[in-house]
């Protein structure tokens, strides 16, 4: 579950419109083999840093970097910058990846194992703002041995720990000479990858062109830029008028280009929920009985029909329905006489208006949710009109992230999360008390001892069976007692020009549009003949 700050960028009319002439997209005429060559995709937010020392691309699918290993269609890892896939040692502590002949930086120096070391370390030493740095607690040593040898000595056996070397590796000779946290390689990264950033205007575009020393092979899409359009309309609307080759969108907008020739509409199943943080030092949301009752009153079924149009599922917690470690058994409909019962026997009566009070203090809080984003700013005003019906205010309110992070220890927002790969990608760091107000990491401040137990027994058991058990009860605990209020898991739609062979979508996580998406293997991409 990727807890990387993603900023929101705002981007009014006028800002829209100065980047038409920029990222036309033709779309017939004489421009149809360069609009073959160049893709222009609508996305809602842009990185704060393209550094991986920092979290970037931890997932894989960066574009400018590769890692050891990645991800095909069925996420199944495969070799990338290692030759094969890494031979472990019967203990389950050491693994040994072997480089691939020949790969290249875009600057044209050749990759090495120092670069693969240089990388893990960085990104391991306390020093740098790498809020993910929890997800390679297992790692107790990584060496070179010779140039293309890199040997990982893990702590403990930790069974998913091959799938941590997606992380995209950088060139010491480059990032090793500046400060991690504040150096330029944060905003002008050399990488291995199949592509390589040409211009970036923060707040409005980023532009990539294709990299000819690209171990994979020349891409045939030449340049593709993201434009950073926060407004869900906005974006619709520039897609309309041919601006963009393709868009992210909420389902209602997405489902208004069906009958439109020369576009096509993908649907991604994903790991991505919809939540409410219910932060515990708030007078309020840290009382059980009301976050008890709020998981009890909303209609979870209401916003994936309304809301989603039916384009996801109600989540009960934080791994899907469909997911081989969901726990049976916990799904739960809306039951508004259960939460009224539930906050009259904690002592909250009704009062004045309808809003229940306890000891002088009213059952009112506020929730957050960031500006522009449609399809959150619905959630939350439909989780506000359920817990009206029980005796709860609460106030919803828009911001920017640069608003919302410093109040989230006391606030509730509207967050999404989810990771694929294995539950331990996400669900530590969204819920272990020992990163509570780290970054974005478990915002909500939960703490729950056997919550922490579980956690820590799944990420240091190998043995499958003792991992389900961990994973079952930790569910369960939080159905008994819910840091948060898990609302959909909501599948993501993108509508694109029909013009490309070879486009296809993966199980995705919580991070999407600017990493994930269709084009999350472009570099594979044909066009159309």
């Amino acid at each position: 579950m990727t807890t990387r700050r993603i900023r929101s960028a705002a981007v009014a009319a006028a800002v829209a419109l100065t980047g038409l002439a920029a990222c036309s997209a033709p779309s017939s005429g004489e421009g149809d083999d360069a609009a073959a060559e160049s893709v222009v995709i609508g996305v809602a937010s842009e990185p704060d840093t393209l550094s991986p020392l920092l979290g970037y691309g931890k997932d894989g699918n960066s574009k400018i970097f590769d890692g050891l290993l990645a991800r095909d269609a069925d996420l199944k890892l495969t070799p990338a910058l290692a030759k094969a896939l890494p031979q472990i040692s019967d203990d389950r502590l050491t693994y040994t990846y072997t480089l691939r002949e020949g790969v290249k930086f875009s600057d044209g120096e050749p990759l090495t194992a120092a670069d693969v070391v240089f990388t893990y370390r960085t990104v391991l030493d306390e020093k740098t703002n790498n809020t993910s740095r929890s997800e390679l607690d297992a790692v107790k040593e990584v060496r070179a041995d010779g140039d293309d040898t890199v040997v990982f000595t893990l702590k403990y056996p930790y069974a998913p720990f091959a799938g941590r070397t997606v992380l995209p590796v950088v060139p010491e000779h480059i990032a090793g000479a500046q400060d991690p946290n504040t150096g330029s390689f944060n905003a002008k990264p050399v990488g291995t990858g199949p592509y390589v950033l040409s211009s970036w205007s923060k707040g409005e575009k980023l532009t990539f062109k294709a990299n000819p020393k690209y171990w994979g092979g020349a891409p045939k899409v030449k340049t593709f830029t993201m434009a950073v359009i926060a407004d869900d309309n906005v974006r619709a609307t520039r897609l309309r008028s041919g601006d963009l080759d393709g868009a992210i969108l909420p389902p209602n907008l997405a489902a208004t280009f069906k009958d439109d020739d020369g576009l096509r509409t993908y649907d991604a199943k994903s790991y991505d929920f919809r939540t409410v943080t219910l932060p515990q030092q708030n007078k309020v949301t840290g009382d059980r009985a009301v976050r008890q009752a709020l998981d009890a009153a909303v209609d979870r079924k209401a916003m994936v029909d309304k809301i989603l149009d039916g384009a996801g599922r109600p989540a009960y917690g934080p791994l899907p329905v469909d997911d081989p470690w969901f726990a049976k058994g916990i799904e739960r409909t809306q039951d508004l006489g259960k939460a009224q019962q539930i906050l009259d026997q904690a002592g909250w009566k009704s009062g004045a208006g309808g809003t229940r009070a306890k000891d002088g203090q009213r059952a009112a809080f506020t929730l957050l949710y960031p500006s522009g984003d449609k399809v959150r700013q619905d959630h939350a005003l439909a989780y506000a009109s359920d817990a009206k019906k029980v005796g709860i205010a609460v106030t919803v309110e828009s911001a920017t992230w640069e608003v919302i992070e410093p109040r989230m220890k006391d606030d509730a927002v509207l967050a999404g999360f989810g990771s694929t790969g294995d539950p331990d990608f996400g669900l530590y760091t969204l819920l272990h008390s020992s990163l509570a107000g780290n970054g974005f990491n478990n915002m909500g401040r939960y703490d729950n001892p056997a919550v922490d137990k579980a956690l820590d027994t799944g990420r240091r058991s190998q043995d499958a069976a003792t991992r389900e058990t961990a994973y079952d009860t930790l569910q369960r605990e939080l159905v008994k007692d819910p840091g948060y209020t898990f609302l959909t898991h909501i599948d993501h739609v993108y509508v694109l020009a029909d013009r490309w062979q070879g486009l296809t979508t993966q199980m995705e996580p919580h991070e999407h549009g600017f990493a994930s998406g269709p084009w999350w293997n472009i570099e594979d991409w044909r066009p159309k003949r």
